[in-house]
């Protein structure tokens, strides 16, 4: 299994509904076991310019590599 995490900033943070509503388009391509698109709870410290996170799980190299392809 392969986890695939992406961390995304918004330049406004008036943009952050519409940039979650875009990414969870991605959970209608099926390569993915398991895919979460969620707000950043920022309960620690560090994560203070992280506005969203995209985490996916995948059976293995080529189910990433089809769903990177994937027209969405």
């Amino acid at each position: 299994m392969i986890r695939h995490i992406v961390l995304f900033s918004a330049k406004r943070a008036e943009d952050i509904d519409t940039i979650l509503a875009a990414l969870r388009r991605l959970r209608e391509i099926p390569e993915a076991r398991r895919l979460e698109v969620v707000r950043n709870a920022r309960l620690d410290q560090l994560s203070g310019e992280i506005d969203v996170i995209v985490h996916g799980e995948f059976e293995d190299e080529a189910a990433l590599a089809r769903y990177k392809a994937h027209p969405i």
